[in-house]
Order: C-alpha cells, then structure tokens, then sequence
C-alpha cells in the first residue's frame, strides 16, 4: 500500500508541476516584430532571426508576429501605422527600425508611454533608442559603415564614387550615404548621393536605367555603392551596359548570394555586413528574456556589423550562406 500511495503522490505531484508550467507557459512573451518586406531579400534573413528565436518563444507559451508594409512607397508613415497595430494588440514587447524618425517617433513614444519595453534595431542607432526610451539598440552603425566603405574604396584607388539611394530620406540610408562621402574624403576622394523614387526600390530595371544614365553623364565616377544587394544586381549590369566595367568599382550595402559570387569572381569589390539575421534573432531573444525572466544586457548597443566582405573572406562567407547563417 504504502508503494502504491508513493506513486499516486508522486502523479499527483508531477500533475500539479504540469499544470504549474501550462499556466506559466500560458503567460509567455506576447512579441510584435515591425520589419520590411517579408519577400524582400534582406528582411527575409531578419525575419528568420526572428523566427528561430521565436521557437523558444512559443515552447514559453509565447508567440512573435511579425508586420510589414506591402510596399515601400510611403515607409514612414506605413511603418508608424504598423508600430500602432502592434501597441493595440496588448503586446508583451515591440521591436522595430527607426526609419523615418519624424514619421515614426510619435508612434514609438506612445508604445513607451504604454510601458511596453521597446527595442530598435536596423535603423536609427542607439541615439534614436535613448530619445525614444528603448531598452537598447541591435544592429550595425550606418554612419560607420559607411565610412568603413568610403575607406575601402579609396584604399583600392577610387576618387569619386556615386552612392545610389532607393530610399531616399530613410535615416539608415541616408546615414549610409553620409559616411561614405566623410569616409573617402579622408583619403582625398569625394563621393556624391543619387537618389531614387521610392517606387524605384524594388524594380531592377528602373535602378539600372538610373546608374547607367548617371556613369554615362559623368565618366569621372569611378566607384558605385547601393543601399541593398539587390540594387547591387541592378548596379552591376549598368555597369556592364555603360561599357565602364574595367574602370567603375562596385560596392553594396548587405550582400546576396549573387553579390557575393561577384566578389569571389572579381567583378565586385566589396560588400558590408550587418548580419541581419542576428538582428531579428537578437531583438526577439532579448525580448523575451526581459519579459519573462527581467534579464536585460548591460552592452548598449549592441552591434552586428559593419564587416567587410571581399576577396579575402569570400570563400568562409560563401560557406556560411550555404549552412544558412548569412
């Protein structure tokens, strides 16, 4: 008797250490994601980042929804719209790029003044995460980067290099462009910005038509850099339809599989990292943890790029995409 009433003792406790967890599950981290495109290339590593991480999420009883625009015709206000879908559905956490600040911010502000712990990351920096109040900042230093390729390309011989901007006006792409001119002009170079439609993000054939009238009206440019792998696509046949292959150097923002095959060809110089994937694996993990567990980091920010990618660290890069890391 005595064995049998150990064992329904020990069911009995076992059920309530059960029940215990299924309501302490219950009660896990309830995570909005504002991002890009789910279909655009680069916000699709983010997004599965986010999605990795947010495995743990829902074995805690979470979940992580991830909000994007149909379009990137009209970002900031979109994205500010999004930011308020997230803030009406009793959220746990909100992470999110300060694109545009003067159409974002006052949505951001009120998923603060809500008490909802906020984390940017992408785009805005740790100076956008202090103003608003954010916990922390996850992603590269645009300015940084680009002056880390302003550098990297005056120190392979270019003097005046074209930054094409799809996205006009968006802080991070801006910030890009800015650090490249501050970058090259170190080493006696210059570098001048070439903004685009909005509507031209996207449209490998706008982008192109654009770059190559552009080679074609100052045959000066030695060097292009573009805000996305993919418009380093557009870039690169430009450069191949305005003959100036053997003189222009092409640079990009993020990299593709595409990009990164140029560079182990040679028909392209470089590209700058920022890991997006530990961008959207990073925010909802630290979300999570905050949420759950009150755990938060002291290392503000914190940073996932720039890195350099060129000739010499191709082949390990190529590597990581193959494993699905990059």
């Amino acid at each position: 008797m005595k064995h049998i009433k150990h064992l329904i003792t020990a069911a009995l406790t076992a059920a309530v250490i059960a029940t215990t967890a299924s309501v302490a599950m219950a009660d896990g981290a309830k995570i909005f994601v504002i991002g890009g495109k789910a279909d655009d290339p680069f916000w699709s590593k983010v997004k599965k980042g986010a999605d990795d991480a947010g495995q743990l999420v829902s074995a805690q009883g979470g979940s992580v929804t991830w909000l994007g625009p149909q379009n990137y015709d009209n970002l900031g206000p979109d994205a500010a719209d999004l930011i308020r879908t997230a803030l009406s559905q009793n959220p746990s956490a909100i992470v999110g790029p300060d694109w545009v600040p003067e159409a974002m911010d006052e949505a951001f502000k009120a998923v603060v003044d809500a008490k909802v712990p906020l984390i940017i990351y992408n785009a805005g920096g740790m100076e956008a995460a202090k103003t608003l109040g954010a916990m922390n900042y996850i992603g590269s230093d645009e300015y940084e980067s680009g002056v880390a390729g302003g550098e990297n390309f005056a120190k392979n011989g270019s003097k005046n290099v074209l930054c094409i901007n799809s996205l006009p006006g968006a802080a991070n792409t801006e910030a890009r462009c800015k650090g490249l001119a501050d970058g090259i002009a170190k080493h006696g170079g210059k570098a001048s910005q070439l903004p685009l439609p909005s509507t031209s993000f996207g449209n490998p054939t706008a982008v192109a038509e654009a770059i190559k009238a552009a080679l074609l009206k100052d045959e000066t440019v030695d060097g292009v850099i573009t805000i996305s792998a993919g418009d380093g696509n557009s870039a690169a046949n430009a450069v191949m339809q305005a003959g100036t292959v053997d003189k222009v150097k092409l640079g990009t923002f993020d990299m593709d599989e595409t990009g990164l095959q140029r560079i182990k060809d040679g028909t392209q110089l470089f590209a700058i990292d920022q890991q997006p994937y530990l961008q959207g694996f990073l925010a909802v993990s630290l979300l999570n943890s905050y949420v759950n567990f009150g755990l938060d980091l002291p290392t503000k920010p914190v940073l996932t790029g720039p890195g350099i990618v060129d000739a010499s660290n191709v082949e390990a890069t190529l590597n990581g995409v193959a494993a699905g890391a990059r």
